[in-house]
């Protein structure tokens, strides 16, 4: 049962990541995946905060499937904010081109403090989830504060 479940989350992570290094054909597409890959992201990521701050009951189940999904999709981005994808319907601050090698150090922080949060939701640990959760929020934050304009 536990091998069938590995190669279960194994073709769901392969599912997320193969779109990330998919070709877009113009910088419209690439867009509109990243800010779709983003919005899935965050509306996971505000489900465990809700939980993590009391907002609703807490469900481990949900806060484990949830941070899962988090960490996978955390990988999709990133390769959508090549060039061209700096103009058009786009928050992304033109900091995000002209700091590639800053702005690739805070995607690769939040990837980070997304698996620790992955890895606290599969505890089960509230007091664990909360913590991750926190510097999670605060790696994101700090991205976003740079690089998203309001």
């Amino acid at each position: 049962m536990k091998k069938s479940r590995s190669i279960v989350a194994f073709i769901a992570t392969l599912a997320f990541a193969v779109p990330a290094v998919a070709q877009f054909k113009n910088a419209e597409e690439s867009i509109k995946y990243r800010k779709s890959a983003l919005t899935v992201m965050g509306q996971h990521f505000g489900q465990i905060g809700a939980m993590a701050n009391g907002r609703v009951p807490f469900d481990a189940q949900k806060a484990k499937d949830d941070a899962a999904l988090v960490r996978s999709l955390s990988q999709s981005p990133w390769a959508a904010f090549g060039p061209g994808t700096d103009m058009g319907e786009t928050k992304a601050k033109p900091e995000i081109w002209k700091e590639q090698a800053k702005f690739k150090a805070a995607a690769d922080t939040a990837m980070g403090e997304l698996s620790k949060l992955d890895a606290a939701a599969k505890t089960g640990n509230l007091d664990q989830i909360k913590t991750a959760f926190g510097a999670a929020a605060q790696s994101c934050k700090a991205c976003h504060d740079a690089y998203r304009a309001k």
